[in-house]
């Protein structure tokens, strides 16, 4: 609230659209192995990615990103990398399951923005593949799914070639909890 009295009263909430925005990032370092797994998509390589499930950094930044337009914790609350049920796992599970909660609140995941970063492999002769995979599991039109590719010019572990990152923006429409307002 402010303090200036010309100032409007805020629109109640419950009167305005709920669009939510969360932003997610993730990180996995090179190990030995041919192929890494990129927004559901294997990619033949000269080295894997190492994680506790398949390291899919695309699909994991997807999976945080919905989490925290939710208000939900982290791909890291809901599936420990301390859990051995999630050891090798698919990373689309994850992803399913944040999609899931989007559903069980009524609401849809209405954009998904991502962003690779690594030296190689080269993302765009997968781009088109990875973001049908992705609308896929998040039951989007592919116009909806956007897969961009950078490098971090050689600089830090991603320009040495020593693992990937990613980046992900997730637009949610949700319906509107009008208890949410009456508790703040």
């Amino acid at each position: 609230m402010t303090d200036n009295p010309a100032a409007p009263a805020p629109a109640p909430l419950a009167e305005l659209p709920d669009v939510r925005v969360g932003n997610g990032y993730d990180v996995h370092a090179f190990g030995p192995g041919d192929t890494v797994v990129l927004g559901g998509v294997s990619i033949p390589h000269e080295r894997s990615l190492k994680g506790h499930s398949d390291a899919d950094v695309v699909l994991h930044a997807i999976t945080d990103a919905i989490l925290g337009a939710l208000a939900d914790g982290d791909i890291g609350s809901h599936f420990p990398p301390t859990d051995p049920a999630w050891q090798g796992a698919a990373s689309d599970q994850f992803l399913q399951h944040a999609i899931l909660k989007v559903a069980q609140r009524g609401g849809r995941v209405a954009h998904i923005d991502v962003t690779v970063v690594c030296e190689a492999p080269k993302i765009g002769p997968h781009r088109d593949r990875m973001r049908q995979a992705i609308a896929d599991i998040c039951q989007l039109p592919t116009g909806r799914v956007s897969v961009k590719a950078t490098t971090s010019e050689r600089l830090g572990f991603t320009g040495r070639k020593e693992g990937i990152a990613s980046l992900a923006t997730a637009t949610l429409r949700l319906p509107f909890d009008a208890e949410e307002e009456k508790n703040q």
